[in-house]
């Protein structure tokens, strides 16, 4: 797959976090942040000192010391309204519940007034996600209970979740 000029401006400046789960890349086309993977930074250019990555470290600092931020970094997403749109709805998940695919496929459904939308396109926007952990994707789950899909792993799920539950 190509990359567009966005994609590239999206994640123009990379950093890293040094998180009790492995390194984290945070990435920022300057003024926000656009992305928080697993793993090491990419082709980016390495920019440490941006503010956006200062308030990125605080809001993890308080996350990975068992606290919620009560805030968020800005964030600024490249990606399709859909897949925005669920973003948003992940961002609503209190700190320590989680929801599942259906049921915020049930939310964007009432939203756009029809009678039903698949849970498999929310899993696809979720696994979309491009900024981790911060929209906690890792709170969604399947209809059962279930722990599935994960971009960071599923034992990274259940850390987070664990974490987030004591």
């Amino acid at each position: 797959m190509k990359r567009t000029e966005t994609d590239i401006d999206a994640r123009k400046y990379e950093a890293q976090y040094e998180s009790p789960l492995g390194t984290l890349t945070l990435c920022s086309d300057g003024a926000f942040l656009t992305g928080l993977y697993f793993g090491a930074p990419g082709r980016g250019r390495e920019q440490a000192d941006l503010p956006v990555f200062a308030e990125t470290r605080r809001w993890l600092g308080l996350y990975f010391g068992g606290k919620d931020p009560g805030f968020f970094p800005p964030i600024k997403l490249y990606t399709t309204p859909f897949c925005k749109r669920v973003c948003e709805l992940l961002r609503a998940i209190p700190y320590g519940q989680t929801s599942t695919y259906g049921a915020i496929a049930m939310k964007l459904a009432k939203e756009r007034g029809i009678a039903k939308m698949s849970a498999q396109a929310v899993g696809g926007a979720v696994g979309r996600n491009p900024v981790a952990i911060i929209i906690p994707c890792h709170r969604v789950i399947g209809a059962d209970g279930s722990l599935v899909g994960y971009g960071g792993g599923l034992e990274r799920k259940t850390a987070l979740l664990e974490m987030e539950r004591t």
